[in-house]
């Protein structure tokens, strides 16, 4: 993923196009400046990220299958199927990768909508999507805000964003990012960027802005530019929490004691690999991160959609249901188009084949403490923290 994203970020470079977005204003920088994430013109994470330049490099294990042979089953959706407000007050409707549209107290969002044929600035290089959106854009309800967690190509696709741009609705996005959105045609008065810890309110719905342990840009020349997070929508009953994307850190137990228990986490499974473990959680400190920020129900994310890194396309979700059935975590996993409500977690069943992928011991994926690759979190005793009682 990170070797897709440098060289289309280096092609964007050199080629230019409206697909890159564009850097903040030297206007809009003063606010940047504030943030205490923010120094010397870059965002930076409290934690640094370790990487192994050489491993990026590496393939696909051969025997691995990293895309689908067979079209997937995708339950197509239409506008008028939610209509109806969900009886249990919170709906999920996974759409592929980390799109989501989530119904929470009568409040509509949408998160990190990708609606384009690839992940990538243009329309003929960069990884192809697997299947057609399982609910039409012209389709989608009318939401209250669209959330962006970042401006990676997997999450903030320009192309989306030209056609959602006339919509009536609130675009929530970390610092810097909505310098994009404006060139692509939102109205800045619609655009409302967030801090890490600071809130905005929908309703009857407070939307916080969380740390993540991240990076941003869309080009190598705009590498931490802008900001990356989270989110948690806290409603009257129900709490959602969106990771974002995210390698493991020590706040999210802050998370968890300051805006759950979560009945929802919305937390990313896939993309990961040894030789990037502090960018993405991989699967089953994805459960340990569900379990720090006191998540009830787990629907992974951030897989099925996209191939971005050499492992197996069903390991995520196989590796997840395999430490969650560990620690008696439930699990939902839709199809894609698929809702689920709370009281319908458990009518959710396996929908992917059955494929040969590698497992924790053969595929690691555990974060540094600082970006050191020789001093690794103890995630062992973090299990054995925060797992529930058996």
């Amino acid at each position: 993923m990170i070797r897709a994203a440098l060289i289309l970020g280096l092609a964007a470079a050199l080629l230019g196009c409206a697909g890159f977005g564009r850097s903040p204003h030297r206007a809009e920088r003063k606010r940047l400046d504030a943030s205490p994430q923010h120094q010397g013109r870059k965002f930076k994470n409290p934690e640094p990220m370790y990487i192994n330049a050489w491993g990026v490099l590496g393939g696909t294990p051969r025997g691995i299958q990293d895309k689908p042979e067979a079209p997937l089953p995708v339950v197509p959706r239409t506008r008028d199927e939610f209509d109806t407000p969900p009886k249990s007050g919170l709906r999920a409707t996974w759409l592929g990768h980390s799109s989501v549209l989530l119904e929470l107290h009568g409040i509509k969002v949408l998160t990190d909508p990708h609606w384009g044929p690839r992940s990538s600035p243009f329309r003929r290089l960069g990884p192809k999507r697997w299947y057609a959106p399982p609910l039409p854009l012209d389709q989608v309800p009318a939401v209250d805000a669209v959330l962006i967690s970042h401006d990676h190509y997997d999450h903030l696709d320009h192309t989306t964003i030209r056609r959602i741009a006339a919509w009536d609705t609130r675009f929530i996005v970390p610092l810097g990012v909505g310098g994009h959105l404006q060139r692509w045609g939102v109205p800045a008065e619609r655009i409302t960027e967030v801090d890490w810890w600071e809130e905005v309110t929908l309703g009857p719905v407070r939307v916080a802005c969380l740390p993540a342990r991240h990076a941003s840009g869309r080009r190598v020349s705009t590498r931490d530019r802008t900001l990356w997070a989270g989110y948690a929508l806290v409603g009257p009953q129900h709490r959602v929490y969106v990771s974002g994307d995210t390698g493991l850190f020590p706040a999210m137990e802050r998370i968890g004691a300051e805006y759950g228990p979560f009945d929802l986490t919305m937390i990313e499974v896939g993309q990961y690999n040894e030789a990037w473990p502090d960018w993405h959680l991989g699967p089953e400190q994805a459960v340990l991160a569900h379990l720090m920020v006191r998540g009830e129900a787990l629907l992974p994310v951030h897989w099925g959609l996209f191939r971005l890194a050499p492992h197996g396309w069903t390991a995520p979700i196989e590796r997840v249901h395999a430490k969650a059935a560990e620690l008696g975590v439930t699990v939902a996993t839709p199809r894609p188009g698929e809702s689920i409500e709370m009281r319908t977690l458990g009518d959710t069943q396996r929908w992917w084949p059955k494929l040969r992928w590698q497992d924790a011991s053969e595929q690691p994926i555990r974060a540094t403490k600082a970006g050191d690759k020789r001093d690794r979190m103890d995630t062992e005793a973090l299990f054995e923290r925060f797992a529930p009682p058996q």
